[in-house]
């Protein structure tokens, strides 16, 4: 391990965002290296997501969240409509089940059209019956741009790009720690060959493990990394057929955007995520949580049977804001000058929409370090 191996780009993290950057930096001519701790691209977060393609409601109007969604909603679509990517434009309903609630919907609506949103509506209970009759509510906002995607298929796609563009992706090369030089970056990789990389700019995009790569780099300013909380969301599927031809969501709350109804391609439904604040991740789901997930269904579709829901799989959301502060926060993407160093680029809390927003996210992280 004595031998150094000098690149110009590395980008720590292979899933949907991590891929989405390097090929962003590929395409704008830089010889970008890929490193994946994982044996597959996109086997965490990008993985244990609900696949949706978010229009941009929800985010305060001048966040990372709210820009980087609406923008990259629209490039997401063209990029599924160029290159054939499996997707569905269904749309979405948010159902406020009592009349407290419709003051929600009336201010989301707001907030979508201050985001750049102009294609949400605010509907009745009739028709929401009309368009749904199985769900039930006394208002609802419809959401036309909403859809969803087979996110590993994109996934594919970015790594096609990547590689016609003279990128490369490393899988199994976990990194283990590192040093910040006067100009790049000397990290240690593991894995079955383990190396030493000296590089001239990183971009860790590592998701959940962006703040232990950080926290790995001697001589990185400590200060410049958020706080970092974990909230696990679990999932349930359905037996039988889904009750809707489009999304379902409630109004939200604390942390996520409650217990929804999403969709697969094939059409088969399930529910989820809920938001259970924890310090370590693990993605066992425990059948009990089913209890709470018929409580909060049922407020929308009344007519869900008993047994119906089988526990299907878990997601953690990197967070920068705990329960303490309402559970949201803001995308955290920090070019050379807000890490602190010229060759080092980081990114943090990027979770929903960050799937949505992952070719604008890469195509930012491109301008801030000069790509």
């Amino acid at each position: 391990m004595s031998e150094v191996l000098e690149l110009d780009c590395v980008v720590v993290g292979g899933g949907v965002v991590g891929l989405a950057v390097a090929r962003e930096l590929a395409i704008a001519g830089r010889e970008v290296v890929l490193l994946e701790a994982e044996p597959i691209t996109g086997s965490i977060t990008s993985s244990r997501n609900s696949e949706v393609i978010h229009a941009g409601l929800y985010y305060p109007t001048g966040s990372l969240k709210a820009e980087l969604c609406v923008a990259g909603r629209h490039r997401l679509y063209g990029y599924c409509d160029e290159r054939h990517i499996p997707h569905r434009r269904c749309g979405k309903l948010v159902v406020a089940s009592n009349e407290a609630e419709v003051a929600y919907l009336e201010k989301l609506l707001k907030q979508a059209k201050a985001n750049g949103v102009d294609d949400c509506r605010l509907i009745d209970a009739t028709e929401l019956a009309r368009l749904e009759p199985r769900i039930r509510g006394f208002a609802a906002l419809v959401s036309p741009s909403t859809g969803i995607i087979d996110s590993h298929r994109l996934m594919e796609a970015y790594i096609v790009d990547i590689e016609a563009h003279g990128g490369a992706i490393v899988l199994n090369s976990p990194v283990l720690g590192g040093e910040l030089l006067s100009d790049a970056i000397r990290l240690s990789v593991g894995g079955r060959d383990p190396v030493e990389i000296e590089a001239r700019l990183v971009v860790n995009a590592a998701g959940l493990g962006a703040w232990a790569i950080s926290g790995s780099l001697s001589g990185l300013d400590r200060k410049a990394m958020p706080e970092r909380h974990y909230a696990k969301g679990c999932y349930f599927s359905l037996s039988g057929r889904a009750p809707a031809g489009r999304l379902i969501y409630p109004v939200p709350e604390p942390g996520g955007l409650g217990v929804h109804l999403t969709l697969d391609l094939a059409g088969q439904a399930r529910f989820g995520p809920d938001v259970e604040w924890v310090e370590t991740i693990d993605y066992d789901v425990d059948p009990r949580r089913a209890d709470k997930f018929y409580a909060a269904i049922r407020r929308y579709w009344p007519d869900l049977a008993d047994g119906a829901l089988q526990p299907a799989y878990s997601g953690m959301r990197p967070k920068v804001v705990g329960p303490e502060g309402g559970g949201g926060g803001d995308f955290v993407i920090q070019g050379p000058e807000a890490t602190g160093h010229p060759a080092y680029a980081a990114l943090y809390g990027i979770e929903s929409p960050g799937l949505t927003a992952s070719m604008a996210i890469a195509e930012r992280v491109g301008r801030l370090v000069g790509a």
